[in-house]
């Protein structure tokens, strides 16, 4: 199933989506959006990074356009913080995920999530990441021609195709750790 959502469409859906509930968000939002921008701009990327007046941070409340806003998730792996990212409408499979990487999901509080990324929750990418955090892109992404991660603020997004938040993102791999998204 794929969705073609116009700009204006996706704006006026992350306009209905309430403030973030992370004030540290707001502190480190303007560092961190501009940092994504350096890097994109960097690494090529003809793409423009989207602002908007209010938070993309609550993706249940983005009604249709919720799957194609990508959640990157900071978890631990055994040899340090990893991202993946995953369709707004997808949840880890914890099986599937300790089959992956080999020992239970465990989410980083927002605290160790600042840390390990460089953004607020809210405005985690895969962009910009510090050394040592690896990142990953979940396939429940691949039934979307364009995805919208975050872009370091939760008010925030860039729209790519799956292949190019891959190859941005610097991801080591394609992961199946999500259920809930698949059609029956």
């Amino acid at each position: 199933m794929h969705f073609i959502l116009h700009k204006d469409y996706f704006s006026a859906m992350l306009l209905r989506i309430s403030k973030s509930e992370y004030p540290k968000e707001e502190m480190y939002a303007t560092m961190s959006i501009e940092k994504v921008k350096a890097y994109l701009k960097d690494m090529n990327c003809p793409k423009e990074v989207l602002e908007f007046a209010t938070s993309s941070a609550t993706v249940e409340l983005a009604a249709e356009a919720a799957a194609r806003i990508s959640k990157t998730l900071c978890l631990m792996s055994k040899e340090g913080p990893i991202v993946i990212s995953v369709a707004g409408d997808a949840k880890i499979d914890n099986r599937k995920f300790k089959d992956t990487f080999g020992l239970k999901a465990k989410m980083l509080s927002p605290e160790e999530t600042l840390e390990a990324t460089g953004h607020a929750v809210g405005g985690v990418c895969p962009f910009a990441l510090p050394e040592g955090t690896r990142a990953f892109a979940d396939v429940s992404m691949k039934r979307f021609d364009t995805v919208f991660p975050a872009a370091g603020s939760s008010n925030s997004a860039v729209e790519l195709t799956c292949d190019e938040l891959f190859h941005y993102g610097k991801c080591e791999a394609w992961v199946d750790i999500c259920k809930g998204w698949e059609e029956e």
